[in-house]
């Protein structure tokens, strides 16, 4: 854990609920390099399937049909 922690690279935590995902997620990040930047929780279950790359990685205003204005 604390090799990963060191890393810049993105990781993926998978597992049933009730398996510590929570805690390994902010282990990673308070540890990690980005300590000083905001810990931003996402439970992708509640993100329509259509909706998912729009809300992680934002979208520019006309991307779709109801893009008004950009998101970061």
């Amino acid at each position: 854990m604390e090799r990963l922690a060191a890393a810049t690279a993105p990781v993926l935590l998978e597992g049933e609920s009730g398996t510590g995902k929570d805690l390994v997620a902010h282990l990673l990040h308070y540890r990690g390099p980005r300590r000083d930047a905001p810990f931003i929780k996402v439970h992708c279950p509640s993100i329509p399937e259509e909706l998912v790359e729009s809300e992680l990685f934002g979208h520019e205003k006309g991307a779709f049909t109801d893009a008004r204005q950009p998101k970061a």
